[in-house]
């Protein structure tokens, strides 16, 4: 069923302390011809603080229209300072877990059940592709389920705690004082394996968010253990470009519901349920668009410089789709 919101924990499973009567989820997009298609979980960025809805329902469209049955997946985030730890990684473990348990139900081939991860979605994609393994669910009727997925699209990833590192999203990973052994945890490209599914990665050249070197580093050691993989790179571009179309650039999103936890976490900031003042309630409803007000992110101008580069880089989900194409054939 199209916009089914299908949580991912019952009542005593999740315990994120700054939740406020948030449980993770998914929103799911589903042809209503009874096929069997493949299944795509988009993850959206937002530098672990939120879920962007500009990496939400527009490529949540694109791949439905691609064939796709697809689930958009609203994760724990942190953007007041609760460091998430594995949450976002038990988060999406058990989503891969429930859609392959319910591939009858959902209309997927349980073999064919594919992530793409924008920026900081990115990271925690490929975090469930190398330390898959590790990620035990409590529930046993899922525990006995695979969790691996058999693709993953890496757009514009996080995925280095080292030098190239994006720091806020370490930052709201970890805290501000991880150990060496959690940034190495979450430095992936250490992790690669042979046993890594196959990734499709892209980036910009000029993003001045999350620099390039990531997606090398991920590549690189794709190509060092023999996984499969492709690797784009173009040559101009923001951080953040989602499906880099018209669409996207004059922010047209949809029903901002990957801010299910902003907005519930902004409520109990103004009730003062939080350590909080009470008026920041109202200035993150604000800064996320959520008071019914339309934020403009950029001026005119720049409008016009991105719009230049629209045409490069909205190839990408049509190069990533026949990827696709490619290593389901082979499976």
């Amino acid at each position: 069923m199209t916009g089914e919101k299908i949580f991912l924990w019952q009542d005593g499973e999740y315990h994120y302390p700054a939740a406020y009567g948030f449980v993770p989820f998914m929103t799911s997009y589903i042809h209503e011809d009874h096929d069997v298609h493949p299944a795509m979980i988009v993850v959206p960025g937002g530098a672990y603080r939120n879920a962007s809805p500009s990496e939400g329902h527009l490529p949540a469209r694109e791949f439905y229209r691609a064939g796709y049955n697809v689930f958009v997946l609203a994760y724990t985030v942190n953007l007041l300072d609760e460091p998430l730890k594995l949450q976002p990684l038990h988060d999406i473990s058990r989503a891969v877990r429930i859609i392959r348990a319910g591939a009858e139900k959902y209309a997927v081939d349980p073999e064919q059940i594919a992530l793409c991860g924008f920026s900081a979605g990115g990271h925690l994609c490929a975090s469930l592709c190398v330390h898959c393994g590790d990620i035990a669910d409590q529930d046993p009727k899922y525990q006995e389920v695979s969790n691996r997925p058999d693709a993953a699209i890496l757009s514009y990833p996080v995925i280095t705690s080292g030098e190239f590192a994006h720091r806020d999203s370490m930052v709201a990973l970890l805290g501000s004082e991880p150990t060496e052994k959690e940034l190495e945890y979450m430095s992936l490209e250490k992790h690669v394996t042979a046993d890594t599914p196959s990734c499709f990665l892209w980036q910009t050249v000029t993003d001045a968010t999350v620099p390039v070197e990531n997606s090398y580093l991920f590549a690189e050691a794709c190509r060092k253990n023999g996984v499969r993989f492709a690797h784009h790179v173009f040559s101009e571009g923001v951080h953040g470009m989602s499906i880099a179309t018209e669409q996207w650039l004059e922010r047209e999103f949809g029903v901002p519901y990957t801010l299910e936890q902003i907005r519930l976490l902004a409520d109990a900031v103004s009730e003062g349920k939080t350590s909080y003042p009470k008026e920041k309630g109202a200035e993150i409803l604000e800064d996320f668009g959520l008071n019914g007000q339309k934020k403009e992110k950029w001026t005119p101008e720049q409008k016009d410089a991105i719009r230049d580069t629209l045409k490069e880089v909205g190839i990408w989900p049509r190069l990533a789709e026949e990827w696709l194409d490619k290593i389901w054939k082979k499976k």
